[in-house]
Order: C-alpha cells, then sequence, then structure tokens
C-alpha cells in the first residue's frame, strides 16, 4: 500500500508541476458597438509619445471584447481635435473638410457609432491628453458629446501609457466594460533548466519581473484579493510547502506548514484572512483551510484519493471548487466550506483539472480531456448550477491553467501550441488569443487585482 500511496504522490507532482452545449459566457460579436479612433496628435514635447499614446489606446480599446474597431484605412483625411472643430455644413458637404462632421464617421464606409478624438500637450513639465467621446448618431455636436475630459502624466512613454490607459478606461465604462490596466498577471517561468521561479507581467506581456528567488522549483502561485500578498508551492527546503510573501515589500511572511510530505495548491478565500490547499498528512492529499499564518488548520476531505486544487467562490465565499480522483479519472468537484455537500461536476471522461472561478461567482473555467490522449487537455467552461458547458480551445496543443480576468471577459491560460509551453489570453468566447511570453517554459498564469 505505501509503494501504492508512494506511486501516486510521483504522480500528482508531476501533474501539479506539468454533445453541443450552450455558450455560458457570451462575448458579443456581430452586434459590438463599432467606435471609430483615429491617431490623436500632440503639440510641442508631446509629439515625441504619442506612438506609445495611441498605440496604448487603440490596444485596450480592441482587446476589451466589446467594440468593432473601424479600420483606419476607412477613416476620412480629417479629423477633429476639439468639440469646436466639429461643423454641420451649411450647404453641400465639401469633400475638403470631410471628416469634420459626425455624418462623416457615421455614414460608409466607417459606419462608426462613435468618434474617439482629442490631441496631447504640455503643461508644467507634465503630459496633458484631452479626450472626448462622441455619439455620431446625434445630429447635433452639441448633443453628441457622451464626455470629455482631461488627464495628467508624466512627459515620458509611461506618462503616455499612464493617460491612454485612463481614457480607454473611462470610454470602456461608458459601455458596461471594466478596464484591465493595472492588473497583474503572475505565472511560473523556468529559462533555467530545472529552476523554476514565480514572475509578473502586464496583461499585454510587458513588464516582466521575476518575483522570487529560490534558486529551486517555486510553482502555483496564488494571489491574495486585494492584489497584496503571494502565495506558492515551492521546493526549496526539500519536500513541497507553502510560503507567503509580501508583494508591497517583497518579504517573506510567516506560514506555518502542516507536517506533511506535500502541501501545496494555495489558493485565498475571497476576504484574504484563510488559505486552502492541499496537504498529505495522513499519505493521501486532502483539502485543508487555515488562518492567513498557516495556524487553525482544519481538514475538509477524507477520503482515500488524490484531491487537490481547493478554489473558494469569489462572490458568496461558501463553497469550494477542487480536483479530485475519488471516483476514478480526476474530476472537479464542489463541496461547501465544511467539506459536505459534495457533487461531482464534470461527467467523468477524460481527465479535468485547474478549475478557476469566474467573478460572478457562477462559472469556472477548467482544463479537460474530454476522452482525447492524456495531454491533449482543452481549456473549456462551466455554468456550476447547470452543468452546462462549452469548449474554448480545440486541437491546438495543450492547454492548461485557465484563469479568469478581473473583467470577467478575458482568461489567461498556458498552451503548447507553440512547441514549448507559453502564456496566452483570450477573450472568453474564445477568440483573440494572444502571446504574452516567449522566453524560457512559461506555466500556470494568475491574473489579479495590482497593488494601487
Amino acid at each position: 500500500m505505501k509503494k501504492k500511496l508512494l506511486a501516486l504522490s510521483l504522480c500528482l507532482i508531476g501533474w501539479l508541476v506539468s454533445g453541443a452545449q450552450d455558450v455560458i459566457i457570451k462575448i458579443t460579436k456581430g452586434d459590438r458597438t463599432r467606435i471609430a479612433v483615429p491617431e490623436l496628435r500632440g503639440a510641442g514635447q508631446a509629439q515625441s509619445f504619442m506612438n506609445v499614446l495611441n498605440q496604448t489606446l487603440w490596444s485596450d480599446l480592441a482587446g476589451s471584447g466589446l467594440f468593432d474597431l473601424a479600420p483606419k484605412s476607412l477613416y476620412p483625411l480629417l479629423n477633429p481635435q476639439r468639440p469646436e472643430d466639429l461643423r454641420r455644413p451649411a450647404g453641400k458637404p465639401d469633400p475638403n473638410l470631410r471628416g469634420l462632421w459626425l455624418r462623416d464617421w457615421a455614414d460608409p464606409p466607417v459606419s462608426a457609432n462613435y468618434l474617439v478624438f482629442g490631441y496631447a500637450g504640455t503643461q508644467a513639465d507634465q503630459l496633458v491628453l484631452f479626450g472626448w467621446l462622441y455619439n455620431t448618431g446625434l445630429p447635433e455636436p452639441s448633443q453628441a458629446q457622451a464626455f470629455g475630459k482631461t488627464y495628467l502624466g508624466s512627459l515620458d512613454e509611461a506618462g503616455a501609457r499612464r493617460v491612454a490607459h485612463e481614457f480607454a478606461a473611462d470610454i470602456l465604462k461608458q459601455f458596461g466594460g471594466v478596464s484591465l490596466a493595472g492588473s497583474k498577471i503572475y505565472f511560473v517561468s523556468e529559462r533555467r533548466p530545472g529552476v523554476k521561479e514565480i514572475w509578473v507581467m502586464d496583461p499585454d506581456g510587458s513588464n516582466q519581473k521575476q518575483l522570487t528567488h529560490y534558486n529551486s522549483v517555486s510553482t502555483m502561485p496564488a494571489v491574495s484579493p486585494d492584489g497584496t500578498r503571494l502565495a506558492f508551492t515551492t521546493y526549496a527546503r526539500g519536500n513541497p510547502i507553502i510560503m507567503l510573501h509580501s508583494l508591497e515589500t517583497g518579504r517573506r511572511l510567516p506560514f506555518l506548514n502542516p507536517v506533511s510530505s506535500m502541501v501545496g495548491t494555495p489558493s485565498f478565500t475571497p476576504d484574504g484572512q484563510r488559505l486552502v490547499f492541499s496537504a498529505s498528512v495522513d499519505g493521501w492529499p486532502q483539502i485543508h483551510i487555515a488562518n492567513i499564518d498557516g495556524r487553525g488548520l482544519r481538514r475538509l476531505s477524507f477520503v482515500r484519493a488524490i484531491e487537490v486544487e481547493p478554489k473558494v467562490n469569489p462572490k458568496t465565499g461558501a463553497e469550494i471548487v477542487f480536483v479530485s480522483g475519488r471516483g476514478g479519472p480526476h474530476q472537479i468537484y464542489r463541496m461547501n466550506m465544511e467539506g459536505g455537500d459534495v457533487r461531482r461536476l464534470t461527467d467523468g471522461e477524460g481527465y479535468a483539472s485547474n478549475p478557476s472561478w469566474h467573478p460572478d461567482g457562477q462559472h469556472i473555467a477548467f482544463a479537460w480531456t474530454r476522452g482525447y490522449a492524456p495531454g491533449n487537455f482543452n481549456i473549456f467552461i462551466m455554468d456550476v448550477a447547470t452543468g452546462r458547458f462549452d469548449q474554448l480551445t480545440h486541437g491546438t496543443g495543450r492547454n492548461e491553467n485557465p484563469s479568469w480576468a478581473p473583467d470577467g471577459r478575458h482568461i489567461a491560460f498556458c498552451s503548447t501550441r507553440s512547441g514549448t509551453p507559453q502564456i496566452y489570453t483570450m477573450l472568453a468566447d474564445g477568440t483573440q488569443v494572444r502571446q504574452l511570453t516567449t522566453e524560457g517554459r512559461n506555466t500556470m498564469p494568475v491574473w489579479a487585482k495590482g497593488l494601487n
């Protein structure tokens, strides 16, 4: 029996490290609001940063999944910089002034519902962006303004990105969207053979930075809801244990690990005051919960099977989804916070792993083989209440470790579609797939709120 348990434990460690259904998360396609975003111009020193500003603004809006951005090749030769530039033709429209009337943007070939425009300058050694959003369907400019605002940033590329992010966030807000600017993606990166550390990057893959330096295997990151603490599993001291770091200071925080051959797959409760995790105290990895410092340990599952990857519902804090082999091949299960009312969510076909709660607390994303050969995992989403599911990736390598973005419209995940495991993002309908990492081998992304 001990040999069997050892074999199962080794299998677990290796696994940890490494019919038509309804669409659950609807990302609209043909009915997206069409907007025009002509290039904003800058005066004086601001001119040097307009390329970065315009690229950031376009990227934030295009990547949101909320809009259909009209191609710039269809735009008129002129575009307004200020509301005062908009004018209604007194008689027959002058083709030489095309672009300075809202109908020029509403009519074909642009056919935009909204127009984004503005300009940038400098004031007191600061970059100043003046931005407006206008409804092109209203005849008079005085009635068409959705909003106009001034943004201030440092006079450099960082300042240009900041004001562009803020302008895009205000546009998204007009349509019920949430900006991902300021959020972070934490992930495991192997850039030296056999050494895995926790890294962090911006949602577009920029500003990649190494956070841990244990020169060992550090993996399975989790971030507290307020973005201030990082929990992860590390082999730096031999057997896998959980460590906590402050993301504000970078220092290690105290955590009392139970006496166990394996402690791993940590996840925070919604209040950030407790951790749920798996520990093999009696030989079988089981689900446990403890205070943020590791004290007050309580065991939640009691079966002779491998049980890992617990995740607490972020909306209710009243239930946990987790991975269990209690019925045979690993599947996704749910239970209440006391370990009762256990129910299997996946149907038993294939292997399922890596559950991740949607911010609404009603859906999960997860990896599933769905009966294909082990290794051909794909990303699925499921309505936990009804069991309805949808498959997002198809036939593009091994796709695992989905993690929802704070806006609930994007998912970060790991895929081998490029040959080596790398981090990607996509919309929750499987479109707009974007590769973020290229150096080394990168896995286990966690999309989380950034520090203010």
